[in-house]
């Protein structure tokens, strides 16, 4: 079956391999060096996709990443979607299906790897066709660091798409040798299927390298799938070559519409007859390589239809060797066909209007509008482009510092141009690194026939009733028609990138390599201004899609966000313990036992810390220790109250505020010795805090003599909580005074825990009776096991975060990010008395008096109590100050910031940021629930002990 299409003697395949592959159902052979695209184009399978707004089926245009129609769903060897078929690689056992559009993610973890690495070089060519061939070849033999990607398996880039000859043999001989000497030279590094894809600042460019994609379930498993190249480059030089520019007519988008280049490329890269009959429609010479290619492998070239009139007279006498049709001066006004081409309509082309047009049958309509220079990562390191009126291309303005083109991709035609450029480029590249350039020979290209000016042709006026151009298509991919620009331009848009986002033009997985300057052209000609002052959209990155999995590399799973471990964890785990992620760590939830819910665990496990004696892991808080002679000023800068006064041996409670005076955080500072403090932050913001602290240190403030270091991993904490805490200490730090005048609320003692060196602050979350236990680490679980056979006489009971939530919601202590919500102010929590009014400044001092912050009606948090005791109130739920749920749009005076239900309230209650808050304690407002209102007390924040009388026991 491939054998029809096949076109012996040509090609790059491996025709004594065979490859196996289903596509829609259907099984295909192939060859190895097949594309997709190429293997269906071989099995004479042109409908490959359909659109994905008017659902029209749509077939192979390009042969590259130009590719706007062929998007196919990979099923085997794993689901990968929207890729395009001319740039998957054919392997055996490849099943893909056809897309309109939308794909399908993988249900199941990709078992492929991905990695990232880093390279430094003196010169990066991108682009390993004739101008980037030479250009590295003259970077190498100068003596520099050389890096040559390209995004094909192959070298060669468009000499292996046509029977071009260099020395006057093929040109992928040439192609050969060189890349054998570059082989041979260690600062050389060639890498193929790698596709540059974003430039940016300092010479940084990101490439994708796809290592075995080309080999299906073949992959070796501990290769990575792909990777992506970090290069450093000091001189980079683009040498990637131009796409093929398409022209607008009725029915633009039938499957057996192809680029003229693009089927050339199948014919000499693929050996794949992409037609049987075929039209060509031309608006420059470059298509007539092309069809006098396809005609001598047998091909039928039933006419070329160019929009010049005047057709240099080499052409004209190639086309009558061959016996084909020229038409002079005629363009492609519409396709007739179903699921593929079966006629061209041609007519003339005077004045810019088609005349009486007639019918050619065909199943291949070949397209040449003119090329486009590929710039898109030019354009992303800045460089500016101008419009070349002639080719109807915009072209690189002038090279950058750093920054080079050659080749097409600088707007030249030739292949003896695009070698001299390649050599060119190099030169000036090495001229500004301080190197000589040696002067390489260059092959012989023999002599260039007759040439004319191409005829710049945006679009074919429709024959058709109206002629509003709701026939013809602008970008395939999006179903984007010449009508939608008209429609952008008659609302009033007058630039392509409003344009572009009107009509979704380039915006898919293309950006508009085949459409974006078409479009340009379009609204130049309907706005009648110059299309060099109109412009085009700049192309931003990635240039080609890139997987996340990709990009990700191995930061993944628990390489992504590590999960973090107390060193208290395998007693949790031990005895049943419940975890949840707060930050990257895992913390004890609860600890259920049998038969018991979560809230009789939770209650139960509050129930302890009230009445007996609890204790909890509290190791993942944040703790900074702070250092150096101007350590006080720095936190009397950074919190609202002052630490500079603490003495050694106490503890100060804090907040921090961000520069609009919300708060950032809280915690305690301990003061350790007269340079030192060690501070600690809620557990999901340490990293946060840190990186605080060190901005304003570096930035603002570099004269100050601290240092920051992060030790939350150093200590293992153990807050020990209730009535019989003090009795439970004793036991296990006989050497310590737990007295209540001797070791006072907020301050700190050094002592030994079951023989343990540690640091046990008096400090409560809770309200209770309460010690934080430090020591290192790694006798964490040592001092937790001495505690607990301790405390066991007294019912000791270990507790998780869902019990201290509730026990500080029952005291009205926030939680930052719980109770907050990036726009409360200390005063709206109720902490007018944690800023101070002495110091002269603090970060967010000067936000305090603002009119928007000295609002009364700002939001405040307060106390709520459902009026019925049994009902939980939803955190999150809005507040309201009507029963009954009136039409919209309704009031909404604040929001439930934390809601549960209480063992020693012995009902529920919630916590919540109610506008002019503290003025409605007493009132009664509404919480809407399930279709109904429940009723609400507004109480003070603190609903249990408000004397504070527990604290000392």
């Amino acid at each position: 079956m491939t054998t029809a299409f096949r076109a012996h003697g040509h090609g790059h395949i491996d025709r004594a391999t065979t490859l196996s592959f289903v596509f829609d159902g259907t099984a295909y052979t192939g060859h190895p060096g097949d594309t997709l695209a190429s293997a269906l184009l071989a099995n004479g399978v042109h409908h490959v996709a359909d659109s994905i707004t008017y659902g029209r089926p749509r077939g192979v245009l390009a042969a590259g990443a130009e590719e706007p129609n062929a998007l196919v769903q990979i099923e085997a060897s794993f689901p990968e979607p929207m890729l395009t078929a001319t740039t998957v690689e054919l392997y055996d056992g490849l099943v893909a299906r056809g897309l309109s559009g939308r794909g399908r993610l993988g249900g199941t973890h990709d078992p492929a790897r991905y990695d990232t690495l880093h390279a430094h070089c003196d010169v990066l060519v991108v682009g390993a066709g004739p101008a980037g061939l030479t250009a590295t070849l003259t970077a190498a033999r100068s003596g520099a660091r050389v890096i040559l990607v390209d995004e094909l398996p192959l070298p060669g880039g468009s000499l292996l798409g046509t029977q071009e000859l260099l020395d006057g043999r093929a040109a992928t001989e040439w192609v050969s040798e060189v890349v054998t000497e570059l082989g041979t030279r260690a600062d050389v590094q060639v890498l193929p299927r790698t596709t540059a894809f974003g430039h940016y600042d300092d010479g940084l460019v990101l490439a994708l390298e796809k290592r075995t994609d080309h080999l299906g379930a073949a992959a070796p498993a501990h290769v990575s799938r792909q990777r992506i190249w970090r290069i450093r480059a000091r001189q980079v030089v683009y040498a990637t070559g131009a796409y093929e520019r398409p022209v607008a007519f009725d029915d633009n988008d039938r499957p057996g519409i192809m680029l003229a280049g693009a089927a050339r490329t199948y014919l000499n890269r693929f050996g794949v007859l992409p037609g049987s009959r075929a039209v060509v429609f031309t608006t420059n010479d470059s298509a007539y390589p092309a069809a006098l290619e396809l005609a001598a492998a047998g091909v039928r070239i039933a006419a070329v239809a160019d929009a010049r009139e005047d057709v240099p007279t080499h052409w004209r006498a190639a086309c009558d060797e061959r016996g084909i049709e020229l038409r002079a001066g005629h363009v492609v006004t519409g396709t007739s066909g179903i699921t593929r081409i079966s006629r061209a309509h041609l007519a003339p082309f005077g004045q810019g209007r088609p005349g009486r047009r007639q019918g050619v049958d065909c199943d291949l309509l070949l397209v040449s509008g003119g090329w486009n220079p590929a710039v898109s990562l030019f354009s992303q390191a800045g460089g500016a482009l101008r419009h070349d009126a002639g080719t109807g291309a915009f072209v690189p303005a002038r090279a950058l510092d750093t920054v080079r083109t050659a080749g097409s991709a600088a707007g030249t035609a030739t292949l003896a141009g695009c070698l001299a450029d390649g050599t060119e480029a190099a030169r000036q590249g090495l001229a500004a690194l301080g190197r000589t350039a040696r002067t390489i020979a260059l092959p012989s290209t023999g002599p260039l026939p007759e040439g004319a000016p191409g005829r710049v042709v945006w679009r074919i006026p429709s024959p058709r009733d109206g002629r509003d151009g709701s026939h013809q298509f602008v970008d395939l991919q999006r179903d984007a028609l010449v009508s939608d620009v008209l429609r952008a331009v008659g609302a009033g848009l007058r630039s392509m990138e409003h344009v572009k986002r009107y009509t979704t033009i380039g915006t898919a997985h293309d950006q508009g390599r085949t459409s974006g300057v078409m479009a340009s052209g379009i609204v130049a000609e309907a706005l009648g201004v110059d299309i060099a002052d109109l412009g085009t959209t700049r192309p931003r990155p990635p240039a080609v899609p890139v997987a996340f999995a990709a990009l990700a590399g191995r930061n993944r799973g628990e390489l992504f966000d590590p999960v973090r471990v107390t060193a208290l964890h395998p007693w949790h785990v031990e005895h049943g313990a419940l975890f949840e992620n707060v930050g990257q760590w895992k913390r004890p939830w609860y600890y259920p036992r049998a038969d018991e819910t979560m809230e009789d665990a939770v209650l139960r496990e509050c129930r302890a810390a009230r009445t007996g004696v609890a204790m909890m892991d509290g190791s993942t808080l944040g703790k900074i220790d702070v250092q150096g002679p101007d350590a006080g000023t720095l936190l009397d800068r950074l919190y609202t109250n002052t630490m500079s006064t603490l003495k050694v041996g106490r503890v100060r409670y804090g907040v921090m505020c961000s520069v609009d005076g919300m708060v950032l955080d809280d915690g305690t500072v301990l003061r350790a010795a007269e340079q030192e403090f060690l501070l600690t932050t809620t557990t999901g913001n340490a990293a946060k805090v840190l990186e605080w602290m060190e901005e304003w240190l570096q930035t603002e403030w570099p004269g100050l003599r601290v240092h920051l270091t992060s030790v939350t991993e150093h200590w293992a904490t153990i807050p020990l909580v209730g009535p019989r805490s003090r009795d439970v200490l004793a036991l296990v730090a006989p050497g310590l005074d737990t007295g209540k005048d001797a070791f006072p609320f907020m301050s700190w003692r050094d002592t030994a825990v079951a023989g343990v060196p540690a640091r046990v602050c008096r400090i409560s979350f809770s309200g209770e009776l309460a010690y934080e236990i430090n020591v290192p680490a790694w006798y964490g679980i040592t001092v937790w096991q001495a505690l607990y056979e301790a405390g066991a006489p007294y019912g000791i009971t270990p507790y998780g975060t869902e019990a201290m939530h509730v026990l500080r919601a029952e005291k009205g202590y926030p939680v930052i990010g719980q109770d907050t919500d990036g726009t409360v102010t200390p005063q709206d929590l109720g902490m007018s008395w944690a800023v101070s009014k002495k110091k002269p400044d603090f970060i967010g001092k000067r936000s305090f008096s603002r009119a928007e912050n000295r609002r009364g009606d700002r939001k405040q948090l307060v106390g709520l109590l459902p009026a019925d005791e049994r009902v939980l109130l939803p955190e999150g739920a809005q507040i309201i100050a009507t029963s009954g749920i009136p039409e919209p749009p309704v009031p909404m005076l604040g929001h439930v910031t934390s809601s549960y239900r209480s063992d020693a309230l012995r009902r529920t209650f919630a916590l919540a940021l109610v506008r002019a808050g503290t003025e409605r304690i007493g009132e009664t407002l509404y919480v809407p629930l399930d279709g109904r209102t429940v009723p609400v007390t507004v109480t003070d924040p603190v609903l249990f002990d408000k004397e504070g009388t527990r604290r000392d026991g």
